[in-house]
């Protein structure tokens, strides 16, 4: 009874993925691919995509450490914060970014001021963004994987005497890396695909701030065979990482 469901679900999922690759002029694709603008938009992507992976890594993993580990009060209401931008309309994202590390923002007008720093329309900017809507991904795998985590290890370490610092970075790590490739992996892959709170923020200038998601827009607009290539170098990028590098950490031996 759950078969005639599941292979609607899933074409569902799969046939506006076969459209791209039944509408793709692959007669072109060799040329199209090989334009500037498109080399200059995949890099762009990829470099932001990856540097907001880092941030999200090295901010997520402590906050997840502290939800999972240390009762404080309004633990929840902290929890529920941090999954805001899961469910937060992109382009509203950009907007209170823009309130605070704008140039006349809470915090952005004091970056400015004191060290010189402008956030909105730089490349900088685009890290920040992605980072914003893709850390949740991270935390939740991670506080997950520390939840599921045997603490007998751990435990037993702080027995023999190893500091909580050791027992983090040769117990507790090792058992959640697992968790943390998933979820960085996932952090990547929104980050690579954001959009909206991208051209909020950051703007859509070449070379700068134009990610791939961004060119695909402006390309729909003029030239829909090049919105098409472009669709499907984040699908050929996407699909490759999430299938070898997710499938690596996460599935059972």
């Amino acid at each position: 009874m759950l078969v005639l469901p599941a292979v609607a679900g899933l074409a569902f999922l799969v046939l506006p993925l076969a459209g791209l690759l039944i509408r793709a002029p692959w007669a072109t694709l060799p040329q199209r691919l090989a334009e500037p603008q498109v080399l200059e938009a995949l890099r762009l992507s990829l470099v932001c995509a990856t540097a907001a992976t880092v941030v999200c890594v090295l901010c997520g993993v402590p906050l997840a450490w502290l939800l999972a580990r240390v009762e404080f009060p309004g633990r929840r209401v902290v929890r529920a914060l941090v999954t805001v931008p899961l469910v937060l309309p992109p382009v509203v994202g950009g907007v209170a970014l823009l309130l605070v590390l704008g140039r006349r923002g809470l915090v952005g007008q004091w970056l400015e001021s004191a060290f010189g720093i402008t956030l909105p329309f730089t490349t900088l900017g685009v890290i920040v963004v992605e980072a914003f809507v893709a850390m949740p991904f991270l935390v939740i795998s991670v506080e997950g994987a520390l939840r599921a985590a045997d603490r007998r290890f751990e435990e037993a370490a702080a027995t023999l005497g190893a500091s909580r610092w050791t027992v983090f970075r040769r117990v507790t790590l090792p058992l959640i890396m697992p968790g943390v490739m998933a979820g960085a992996v996932l952090c990547w892959a929104r980050a690579l695909g954001e959009f909206g709170a991208t051209i909020t923020f950051a703007g859509n200038f070449p070379g700068t701030t134009r990610t791939m998601p961004l060119a695909v827009y402006l390309a729909l607009e003029t030239d829909p065979d090049a919105a098409i290539v472009l669709s499907l170098v984040l699908l050929a990028v996407s699909v490759v990482v999430l299938a070898s590098l997710r499938d690596r950490w996460v599935s059972s031996p």
